[in-house]
């Protein structure tokens, strides 16, 4: 396994929920992170909360916009390792009343924006290094109705990873999904339903729980530390895809 001490992290997203959560993680083992997000007001927040853990830094930036995305790769520097958990709220319309300005909003955000996220990373990321995408529960038990698109989009992330660990090899590629996770974006899905979906959901999922940021960091910490995983999805979701 190698070591994070004095490496070099990019977590796109990382000034809240599972981002932030990966970006504490990182910053506990030694490395040096860089943030990204489209807050200014987030991203002050979040590099407030880590100052005390480690070294870090921010960067504002729209994971949709091409030229926002190469002037944040111009300006970072070198890096050892890439994490992106940049996401927005789902769609969740039936397939009869999909607005696909909705719809082609959520992909550019959040496949093409990897697409585009990884094109303009190997000009910086150093090889032997490593990307990890962020994909989710949605792909292996959709909601019905609504989960249609939400399920291919992310499920999408697998393969993308299957190929791209091969083009850019000796740099891993992998996956992380997650289950549910009680994150800011998870309350503003659920709104006031959030503490009686989480309690029902914990007495069925086999970890008994609902996960915190700091369970799923763990995954992304490993798909950086494994020098010999790569095209994988790593699925920590407290047994939720069984069930």
């Amino acid at each position: 396994m190698a070591t994070l001490m004095g490496k070099r992290i990019l977590v796109i997203g990382g000034s809240s929920g599972i981002g932030l959560g990966v970006a504490t993680a990182v910053l506990d083992k030694g490395a040096e992170v860089v943030i990204v997000g489209r807050s200014q007001e987030k991203l002050q927040a979040a590099e407030r909360a880590l100052a005390a853990v480690g070294k870090v830094s921010t960067f504002a930036a729209d994971m949709t916009q091409e030229a926002e995305i190469a002037r944040l790769f111009a300006g970072i520097g070198g890096l050892d390792h890439l994490v992106s958990t940049a996401g927005t709220p789902p769609p969740d319309y039936p397939i009869g009343d999909t607005d696909l300005n909705v719809v082609r909003g959520f992909i550019d955000n959040k496949l093409v924006g990897a697409v585009l996220v990884a094109k303009h990373a190997v000009r910086t990321l150093k090889k032997g290094g490593s990307m990890t995408f962020t994909s989710g529960i949605n792909k292996d038990k959709p909601p019905v109705p609504g989960g249609s698109v939400v399920a291919a989009i992310a499920g999408s992330f697998g393969y993308f990873a299957h190929a791209l660990s091969l083009e850019l090899a000796p740099t891993r590629v992998n996956v992380v999904s997650p289950g549910w996770v009680d994150t800011p974006m998870f309350t503003e899905l659920a709104g006031e339903n959030k503490s009686s979906l989480f309690e029902s959901m914990a007495t069925r999922l086999p970890a008994g729980r609902i996960a915190n940021p700091a369970d799923v960091a763990l995954a992304y910490v490993y798909a950086m530390e494994s020098e010999f995983t790569t095209g994988q999805t790593l699925h920590i979701d407290g047994g939720q895809s069984l069930i």
